[in-house]
């Protein structure tokens, strides 16, 4: 069964003349691949519901069904958290840029993007507290000063931790969608 949320579309690494070689620029696509990071805990969530679904199964069979509903639920909640947290990133289509986080999705419109660059700015390391000294893709809106918008990828987010050159090539695949899309 294809995943088309855990690829990337493989034009974005090959040269070509123009930034944005779609037949359909309106379809989203994420122009990067998750990173292992990602990956790696949304496998330990399947792999966790994988067990609470076959408890809720001996439960089932053991003669409470009650029981056995709710565990199915707790499983199928952890399926849905991370099948959620492989679709995160940032999305990108002729329409404009998406940020999809883990319970809330932000669209802003092309004609709305001011800029999209790479700045040097302290970042959150693997999205906790702890902040340390990275790149950062930052979007500046028409309708919000720069400090307040957090960065849309960060050399130390879930996806590029240790791969600066998939950094580059994202942002840099974002870059160019938001100055395609600004000028046309």
């Amino acid at each position: 069964m294809p995943l088309p949320f855990l690829t990337a579309d493989r034009t974005f690494e090959s040269a070509s003349e123009s930034a944005l070689p779609y037949d359909d620029p309106d379809r989203w696509r994420r122009p990067y691949r998750p990173g292992p990071w990602r990956v790696g805990l949304a496998a330990l969530g399947l792999l966790f519901a994988s067990f609470v679904l076959f408890s809720a199964i001996l439960i089932a069979l053991t003669g409470s069904v009650s029981s056995a509903g709710g565990v199915l639920a707790a499983g199928l909640v952890i399926v849905a958290g991370a099948l959620r947290l492989l679709r995160m990133g940032v999305w990108v289509s002729g329409r404009g840029l998406r940020r999809t986080g883990f319970l809330v999705t932000r669209t802003v419109p092309w004609a709305r993007v001011v800029s999209v660059r790479t700045v040097q700015q302290p970042v959150r390391w693997l999205g906790l507290p702890r902040t340390v000294q990275g790149q950062a893709l930052a979007l500046v809106r028409e309708d919000r000063r720069p400090e307040d918008t957090s960065p849309l990828l960060t050399t130390h987010g879930l996806d590029f931790l240790g791969r600066p050159v998939a950094f580059d090539r994202a942002a840099d695949a974002v870059e160019a969608w938001a100055a395609e899309n600004r000028r046309g």
